[in-house]
């Protein structure tokens, strides 16, 4: 589908733009940015509803790209990069959490943000239409230069807006993130030589040798891992949430973490099927990890950042695992048949913990604004003080536990089931999460939310006003429509995900 309106283009460009303007105007003579911040929420607004019609207007009966675009961008010698946009099943739904997100941080901060807060807002937004440039990106390079773009903005928000140690985690994050894109790159430049484009649509098409595949596998398997982040290259992860202001950790949540994920749907599995399937044990493995061990790691922390954080790695271990199940059920069963339910439960858990992490995170964020203080020890009984705050916060936490009639199941669930598939003891062990997860989660609540009131700050605390009641309301609402009714996040992706594995289908297994 072509696009008149350039409607795509629209929804990447319109928060980019409207970040610079509000660079361009600045804070205001009274240093509190009001009007910074209602031109912040006009456009974040707009590019959500910009964003809209890509889902009405979407047709689910195919898996072709829709709304496309595409114009030459550099043209040097025989070297063509084109500005090709477009979107299907897997990155319409996560442009859309993106416009959504970025909302919410809006509003979020609109009162919190004492310090340079046009700047604050406009690093997000600059963020969010680089994030939807990834998401649409069909041309490698333009692919690659706004996955590197994102960084920037967000490497100043930690480093600004950050905790005490914010030098040290925004180093650890851009020095982790940027050494696995330069892997990624030498693989983009080896495919371009291989097909004499940079058209990602072309590299799926491309016949490599098993040996050369491998290698190129590894080299997305760096870029992508570190950004899921998978075990054992996630611990610049923690770090950036602690010391993150509740913005910046809410998009790296809600958003950054997926981009990882989503490279492997986009690049690794059509690119290199057979070293996919050939490797397919070491990222079941990798990802088991994550669900069980860090599972284990969160249940220690004090610091409820962290224990959010870490649970965020053993959630995104089941998107990878949901990915590459599919070939340990084709060597189990002999067909892909089950395998979609694998994929889709990983695009779903993306999406979910989307919502499910960026309500922790804000929830976090609510009593620190009050308390200034994320350690579980400084609380006790918040419900007796702030009873409407301490409900969002005890669904958000069932939720985070996979309770179902949140879309904290489903996701996990549909993982869970395609694992029996292939083998029972990755469905166990899949499994534990349902039990460490309750442990973690129930174990902060109890001690946070629960008990009699621990201390005089607990005592002195207010409920949350309208403005926090509003974020953390329609947060609460999607998690519940989409634990109730994931029909209309998996209509979308089926034609992409049924393609996806047809196209694995018919290379060497």
């Amino acid at each position: 589908m072509n696009s008149d309106l350039a409607l795509l283009s629209l929804v990447i460009w319109t928060p980019i733009i409207g970040g610079l303007l509000i660079l361009a105007i600045g804070s205001g003579g009274d240093g509190k940015g009001t009007g910074a911040k209602w031109l912040a929420l006009l456009v974040s607004v707009a590019a959500f509803l910009l964003s809209v019609p890509l889902y009405t207007d979407f047709d689910t009966t195919t898996h072709l790209m829709q709304f496309e675009e595409m114009m030459p961008w550099i043209e040097a010698g025989k070297v063509t990069v084109n500005y090709h946009i477009g979107v299907d099943g897997f990155s319409m739904p996560l442009i859309l959490l993106t416009t959504f997100a970025t909302v919410i941080v809006v509003i979020a901060g609109w009162e919190v943000i004492e310090v340079k807060p046009a700047q604050y807002m406009a690093a997000f937004l600059i963020m969010e239409g680089a994030m939807n440039g990834v998401f649409a990106s069909l041309d490698a390079m333009l692919f690659y230069v706004f996955w590197e773009a994102m960084l920037i903005p967000m490497f100043i928000v930690i480093g600004i807006w950050g905790g005490p140690r914010r030098v040290y985690a925004t180093l650890k994050f851009f020095l982790y993130t940027f050494f696995g894109s330069v892997f990624m790159l030498v693989a983009l430049i080896y495919l371009f030589f291989q097909t004499g484009n940079f058209e990602i649509l072309a590299m799926h098409g491309v016949k490599i040798g098993l040996d050369a595949q491998i290698l190129i596998f590894f080299a997305f398997l760096i870029a992508f891992a570190v950004k899921v982040p998978m075990w054992p290259v996630h611990t610049w992860l923690p770090d950036a949430h602690v010391e993150a202001p509740t913005g910046g950790s809410v998009i790296l949540a809600a958003i950054m973490l997926k981009l990882g994920a989503y490279g492997f749907l986009r690049f690794s599995l059509p690119i290199t099927p057979d070293a996919s399937a050939a490797l397919d044990w070491l990222m079941i493995l990798l990802s088991l990890v994550a669900v069980a061990y860090i599972g284990f790691v969160a249940i220690v922390q004090n610091d409820m950042k962290k224990l959010i954080a870490y649970s965020s790695i053993a959630h995104m271990g089941f998107v990878t695992l949901g990915f590459f199940i599919a070939f340990a059920i084709y060597r189990n069963t002999g067909s892909f048949s089950g395998a979609a339910m694998g994929i889709e439960g990983g695009i779903v858990q993306m999406v979910s913990h989307g919502f499910i992490s960026g309500a922790m995170f804000l929830c976090v964020g609510v009593m620190y604004d009050r308390v200034h203080s994320r350690e579980i020890a400084a609380y006790g009984g918040v419900i007796h003080t702030m009873p409407k705050f301490g409900a969002f916060f005890v669904l958000f936490a069932m939720a985070n536990a996979g309770l179902p009639g949140t879309s904290g199941f489903v996701g996990e669930f549909m993982v869970i089931l395609a694992s029996f598939k292939a083998n029972f003891w990755f469905a166990f062990i899949a499994a534990t999460t349902l039990i460490l997860g309750a442990a973690y989660t129930l174990w902060m609540i109890k001690r946070v939310v629960y008990g009699p009131v621990a201390n005089d700050n607990v005592a002195k605390l207010t409920d949350i006003n309208g403005r926090e009641f509003l974020f953390l309301s329609v947060l609460a609402l999607m998690v519940l429509l989409f634990g109730i009714w994931p029909a209309p996040l998996l209509e979308v992706m089926h034609a992409s995900v049924e393609h996806l594995l047809q196209h694995i289908a018919i290379s060497k297994l």
